[in-house]
């Protein structure tokens, strides 16, 4: 059988699928195919079922249940950390009046933004020219995801918010969830289960051979160099991505029941975690 595992051409995704992409986790007798795309390209994908196995926004798996399951391992999550929200250091101090580059309709980082200001202006971009778009004048502010949360500083941009720490004030502690992998439901609970272990098992080698997988990971840095692209890996690829644990999934429900209640999402979500 062969499975698409798509996911975002990222250091931490990378550091992820190491273990699989590389061939010291065995595949099982399936044929798997890697396939790299922004993370917006990705959750509009998903809706048409495209992929056996993808990375798709939180924000996204919200109208998604009917078609997919949540692995129980391969989230991101930041724990008082996400997204951020930056503008010139001569530019607005808040969100006042400002339209805001934002890196696609169904980033859990743009919902994060909308739960942040339910009033706030934004134009959807791609990611990787939002920095640029800031410097430049076009827009305000930008909603920073991947490396820009980390290099931004050094690029003479300044913090406006970051989601991550207002959602972890907001839930008492709670990470902000912000992608997950999920898989099809008609490949069916035998292949599921397998595809999952051999998942988690990917995971779990980055974590152990740690110095090899940031070595892999760095050419999809953007730029990073190894410590940054370290730095980076351990934000989004820790033991909430190895497995949700209680707090995890309570941090998934919170999230997607906030965001219903505040009209964000047409009707609540039922969460199904494959075994």
């Amino acid at each position: 059988m062969k499975i698409r595992i798509a996911h975002s051409p990222d250091s931490d995704d990378a550091f992820m699928f190491y273990g699989l992409a590389a061939g010291f986790v065995p595949s099982n007798g399936f044929e798997l195919e890697h396939v790299l795309s922004d993370i917006e390209t990705l959750n509009r994908a998903a809706f048409e079922g495209t992929y056996e196995i993808s990375a798709v926004s939180f924000h996204a798996y919200a109208h998604l249940t009917d078609r997919y399951m949540l692995l129980p391992h391969g989230a991101s999550m930041g724990d008082r950390y996400g997204p951020v929200v930056v503008a010139r250091k001569d530019g607005p101090g808040d969100l006042a009046g400002v339209r805001v580059g934002v890196p696609g309709e169904l980033t859990t980082a743009l919902l994060t933004l909308r739960l942040f200001d339910p009033t706030v202006s934004y134009t959807v971009m791609p990611f990787d020219t939002i920095q640029e778009a800031v410097h430049s004048g076009e827009i305000q502010a930008g909603l920073l995801i991947h490396e820009g949360q980390i290099t931004y500083a050094g690029e003479g941009l300044k913090k406006i918010v970051d989601l991550g720490e207002w959602w972890a004030d907001r839930t008492g502690g709670l990470p902000l969830p912000l992608g997950g992998n999920v898989i099809r439901r008609d490949l069916g609970p035998e292949a599921i289960s397998t595809l999952s272990r051999m998942l988690h098992d990917s995971i779990a080698y980055g974590l152990s051979h740690r110095e090899d997988a940031v070595q892999h990971a760095m050419q999809f840095g953007r730029g990073l160099d190894r410590a940054r692209t370290d730095r980076f890996v351990g934000m989004y690829v820790n033991d909430l991505t190895l497995d949700y644990g209680d707090r995890g999934r309570e941090a998934v429900h919170r999230l997607l029941a906030d965001a219903q209640a505040a009209g964000l999402l047409p009707r609540p979500v039922n969460v199904e975690f494959a075994p």
